[in-house]
């Protein structure tokens, strides 16, 4: 049904796929192949002789920091789909004990409006930020609400308890109920969005691998809950700490990521190790910038042998000028 990415055969020169699949293209499309200005199918027929180069993704172990980006992209997506689990069964809990609010198909598109709300407001705010301060945002907003749900709820709780208190279970469910659709809202912007930023990140050669890679993390974050669900949701509590605590790992690993707004997708390895982590906020005008970028770099590789060339002039030479005999 779908075709394979004819970037990724260009990246892996599988000219002779790519071929085939472009005068697909040009016969769906009823285009005639002699209006190629550029030229395109005459050098593609003279690559076609070289042979395939596929990577594969286990070669992302030798590099310096294309691994990371992965990795903390796998654990962004384990922990936002994980801990969104923990927000719709609080939420449903509480909507549980209203008789006319305990509907399935209430919590269904409760929590299917929460997602596109979520998507939604996930454009402007990357588009805005960037992707990895998008990012950033909605895990600080993952980690609020966690926090305040698991430790400010059972201070009010023992507060309500107090006979002057004047505060009655039904403000604890409130609260609760309010922190959990935040949570939601925010740990479903954090998956989609590791998912995106790691399609953008990856190479083209390895993009399938890293996005499998990110896609099954976040498979296994989903999984919690049908293991949950099976104890009859003892270890509840427990299991909301643990991914509370992957939160607050999590922020402080996204500062690691590379930002890729306005950036060319890399092609191959190389390319994709050129994207290192710059500055979170833009520096000022005038002021000379932490990090530099790639193009910024200067070649101090001949230093050394212009710096052993002079020293052997100088031996050579005595203090006025002149030749030692």
């Amino acid at each position: 049904i779908f075709p394979e990415s004819l970037r990724w055969l260009m990246a892996t020169q599988q000219f002779e796929a790519s071929k085939e699949l472009i005068l697909q293209f040009t016969h769906k499309n009823r285009m005639n192949t002699e209006s190629d200005i550029k030229g395109v199918v005459p050098e593609m027929e003279k690559e076609i002789t070289r042979r395939p180069k596929k990577v594969c993704i286990v070669k992302v172990v030798g590099t310096r920091n294309l691994w990371k980006n992965i990795v903390v992209l796998c654990v962004n997506s384990l922990t936002g789909y994980g801990i969104h689990h923990c927000f719709a069964k609080s939420m449903m809990g509480h909507e549980a004990k209203m008789a006319i609010t305990h509907n399935f198909y209430a919590d269904y598109y409760t929590m299917a409006g929460i997602a596109l709300a979520s998507c939604l407001a996930m454009c402007p705010v990357v588009g805005f930020l960037g992707r990895r301060g998008g990012l950033l945002l909605f895990m600080i907003l993952t980690a609020l609400a966690s926090l305040l749900q698991l430790g400010l709820l059972n201070l009010i709780g023992k507060y309500s308890q107090l006979p002057d208190s004047g505060m009655s279970d039904s403000v604890k469910d409130k609260f609760s109920t309010a922190f959990s659709i935040v949570g939601m809202f925010s740990s479903h912007a954090v998956g989609s969005l590791s998912v995106f930023f790691c399609a953008e990140i990856t190479p083209t050669v390895i993009r399938g691998g890293g996005l499998g890679l990110v896609l099954a993390s976040a498979g296994f974050g989903r999984l919690t809950a049908p293991i949950m669900e099976l104890h009859n949701q003892k270890g509840y509590f427990l299991h909301h700490v643990i991914f509370a605590c992957c939160t607050l790992i999590c922020i402080i690993c996204i500062l690691l990521l590379p930002e890729s707004k306005n950036q060319n997708l890399p092609e191959n390895i190389p390319d994709g190790e050129h994207y290192t982590r710059q500055p979170l906020l833009p520096h000022k005008k005038g002021e000379q910038p932490l990090l530099l970028t790639n193009s910024e770099l200067k070649d101090y590789s001949g230093l050394h042998d212009s710096a052993a060339v002079s020293d052997g002039i100088s031996e050579n030479t005595t203090a006025n000028g002149m030749k030692s005999m």
